[in-house]
């Protein structure tokens, strides 16, 4: 499988990788965080590690856990900005701080993508990075998410970066998605951020269970020129199971499926699952 690599930029950066964690900086903020996949040994040593960071994550269960300050004097929330977007930062109990940057391949081909008075939908949009990214092209914005917490978050993200008229949806994404298809509406851009799983209105799902549907929905969705990109990161979704279910879905469009992936600062790979990208042949 090929690789597609996200890279940094002015006010992020990927610094080490190693030992079940990554050490990155977001703007003047410097984070410990735990991830799976970095399975190898870190470069720097521990003590340039400790040297850095301001905020370490500690999971006291496979989901949530505690920040930890180690930088006395650094605030718990900040700002960092991608093109005309400002995102406001903040530590949660699930080690998330409010964007996943290894999504930078994904803003860019919106920015360059996305015209003034497209359509844009945005499903498990959560903070809404991509939505604001399409929404400063002028676009028709569509942001879906059903989490509360994280539809205030985006729309402080919109207030923050001066931006305004974001359809905001709370609501399960495929539940929404199939209505809008009942409503004959369509768009020229779609991005879908699922969760390996989820609970909908106390309704169980898994990704695996329902990739088909998600990609059979947003083809009835995607305008004859459109677009649709999908990141997974179910282990129990191969490259494999994504091949045939996006091939059989989308057979007259140009279906591309590689390894989303950022390289630290010293040089190692870390892997984020795959990332799926739809277009016109």
């Amino acid at each position: 499988m090929q690789t597609t690599y996200s890279t940094g930029w002015k006010n992020y950066e990927l610094i080490d990788a190693g030992g079940g964690k990554k050490l990155e900086k977001w703007g003047e903020i410097t984070t410990i965080r735990p991830d799976r996949n970095a399975y190898f040994p870190p470069v720097l040593p521990e003590r340039e590690w400790r040297d850095k960071v301001d905020f370490e994550f500690i999971e006291t269960s496979v989901n949530t856990g505690e920040w930890i300050k180690r930088n006395p004097v650094a605030p718990t929330e900040w700002t960092i900005k991608y093109g005309k977007v400002i995102a406001n930062l903040k530590l949660t109990k699930f080690k998330h701080i409010g964007i996943f940057p290894e999504q930078q391949i994904n803003w860019d081909f919106i920015q360059n993508k996305v015209k003034e008075g497209d359509n844009f939908l945005n499903l498990f949009g959560y903070t809404g990075v991509a939505s604001l990214i399409a929404k400063a092209n002028n676009a028709n914005v569509v942001h879906c998410d059903s989490v509360k917490q994280v539809i205030s978050w985006a729309k402080e993200n919109m207030e923050s970066s001066n931006m305004e008229d974001v359809k905001w949806v709370l609501d399960d994404a495929l539940k929404f998605a199939k209505r809008e298809v009942k409503r004959g509406n369509k768009y020229e851009g779609i991005i879908m951020d699922p969760p390996a799983f989820g609970i909908a209105k106390k309704e169980r799902w898994r990704l695996e269970d329902k990739f088909t549907e998600l990609l059979q929905t947003a083809k009835k969705l995607m305008t004859e020129n459109g677009f649709v990109i999908v990141n997974t990161y179910s282990p129990k979704l191969d490259f494999g199971a994504i091949k045939r279910a996006a091939n059989s879905v989308f057979t007259n469009n140009k279906v591309e499926i590689t390894r989303l992936s950022m390289k630290t600062t010293t040089g190692k790979r870390l892997d984020f699952g795959e990332l799926t990208k739809i277009t016109t042949l």
